[in-house]
């Protein structure tokens, strides 16, 4: 059946899927792979924020406490910090700050969490962790402006109804922090937005209800909600990495929706809503996120999420990413591979195609989504079925749209499709392909970055009674980007293409 798409736009399309993007712990940042990674990142995708963990762990080393005299002292250091932050903004981006993990020297105990050992126990002193939040806060309103740092979200620890990330999963505790943290934030400046409670998935039912009357019964500051959402089930260990089982992606979505519902006639409903962590799997060693299919796995939520909550960040941009350990493989997670070779995979090129989407949106469906810019450039994003149960997948799956196109002359249309599949711009394809070599030789990173390069056709379409008919056959595991532009045709009267081996005029 082929859908005629309307002329008159729905709606606009959300920013949501690149507001922000998630990293591993922040002193990875100091790092020029690293650097490297995110400018390209950047230059192709272009986050607003980015979020990761250990600002005040003792990577950072923020929190310097020394004995002198006798006296217990701390000193606040933010050389590393600086350079961090400093890297961040010159490649365009601003920190969606994360206060967290414990400093080992103003923890309570010595539980710890990742292979980096971020400290997940509370404040031996809240009074001292009190300074420290405000010493940080107030250092980087003095270094980068009120003004800048007002558009920066702090947001007070990283999932503390785990017990991997917070000591017991005590609540309360928890509820302390917040209170502590957030009056702390706003004695900097009260204007600096401040939230949580960085929940995940799952967690809601019993924590958000409860956190959001704790903080309106003490009319504690809250400026956002925040949580995670991941659809992987228990992680199936084998050496060097995991697989797990996935949810299907409308159950992203699902979790999305989920703090607007829970916190519905309460105090906290017209909040913004930020998910700081989304992924299918949360785990970097689960090879899942380098496939095609990872790509139209996440198709639909990138093109439907913004219509629920205001960010959702993709878990994260860059394989420099340790806390299982030193990756062992050359894929690891993150949006390319090891990242100095600049080798990218499906899921980057996902997002690079919805960064050429127009604003306004002309009709979307279970498989596509149709948009337009300013131009009159019609721009399609289309994904193949997936079967999350492990299935045979659905091969040759086609998206039929008759499109409106600008412009009353246009007699043609021109067509550029770029696409990701199993056989387009899959450097893990290919690298399978090449015994999957754990040091590969220049030929082979050479090899590897050409297959990860999408997959480009272009033609020529006719334009009849102001539309063009565009038929998308999708492969296995397919997403693709067609954009139709209408042509002014400025051929010269003399042109023959038949001439071009010397023949006679006709």
């Amino acid at each position: 059946m082929r859908i005629t798409v309307a002329e008159q736009p729905v709606g606009r399309l959300s920013d949501a899927w690149r507001l922000a993007v998630g990293t591993g712990r922040l002193d990875l940042a100091l790092r020029r792979d690293y650097q490297d990674s995110l400018a390209l990142v950047q230059r192709e995708i272009g986050f607003r924020y980015i979020r990761g963990h250990g600002l005040l762990s003792d990577g950072v080393g923020v929190h310097r406490p020394y004995d002198h005299q006798g006296r217990r002292h701390v000193r606040h250091a933010f050389g590393y910090l600086d350079q961090v932050v400093d890297a961040y903004l010159e490649l365009g981006i601003r920190p969606f700050v994360e206060l967290g993990f414990m400093p080992s020297g103003l923890a309570s105990g010595d539980q710890t969490v990742f292979w980096w050992r971020g400290n997940v126990t509370p404040p031996r002193s809240h009074t001292e962790w009190a300074d420290l939040v405000r010493a940080t806060i107030g250092h980087l309103v003095d270094r980068y402006g009120l003004d800048e740092v007002r558009g920066w979200p702090i947001e007070v620890w990283n999932e503390p109804d785990l017990k991997d990330f917070w000591q017991d999963a005590d609540a309360d505790a928890y509820h302390r922090l917040y209170e502590v943290t957030a009056h702390a934030v706003k004695d900097v400046d009260a204007a600096l937005q401040v939230g949580g409670p960085a929940l995940s998935p799952g967690a809601d039912d019993g924590w958000l209800p409860r956190f959001a009357e704790f903080v309106t019964d003490r009319s504690v500051p809250i400026d956002f909600v925040s949580r995670h959402a991941y659809t992987s089930g228990p992680a199936q260990h084998v050496p060097f990495g995991v697989h797990q089982t996935l949810a299907p992606p409308q159950r992203l979505l699902e979790q999305f929706a989920s703090p607007r519902q829970l916190l519905a006639g309460s105090a906290l409903a017209d909040l913004p809503v930020h998910i700081t962590e989304f992924n299918s799997s949360y785990r970097p060693d689960n090879p899942i996120h380098d496939t095609a299919f990872h790509a139209a796995y996440l198709a639909p939520v990138l093109a439907g999420g913004g219509d629920l909550v205001d960010s959702f960040a993709y878990w994260t941009f860059s394989d420099v990413f340790e806390e299982v350990g030193i990756p062992t493989s050359l894929f690891h997670g993150g949006f390319g591979l090891l990242t100095h070779r600049q080798i990218r995979k499906p899921t980057f090129h996902l997002y690079a195609f919805m960064n050429r989407l127009g604003p306004q949106i002309l009709a979307r469906g279970a498989d596509h989504l149709v948009t337009r810019d300013d131009t009159g450039r019609i721009a399609v994003l289309a994904w193949a079925p997936i079967d999350v149960t492990g299935g045979e997948p659905l091969d040759g799956h086609t998206v039929r749209l008759s499109l409106p196109v600008a412009g009353p002359a246009a007699r043609t249309a021109f067509l550029l499709r770029s696409s990701v599949s199993e056989e387009s711009g899959n450097a893990w394809r290919a690298w399978s392909e090449l015994g999957r070599p754990l040091s590969p030789t220049a030929r082979q990173l050479d090899v590897l970055r050409q297959a990860a390069e999408p997959g480009r056709q272009h033609g020529s379409l006719p334009v009849v009674g102001g539309r063009v008919e565009l038929d998308l056959h999708l492969a296995r595991h397919e997403v693709t980007l067609a954009e139709v532009s209408p042509v002014t045709d400025e051929t010269p009267p003399w042109w023959d293409e038949r001439r071009l081996l010397g023949g006679e005029p006709s």
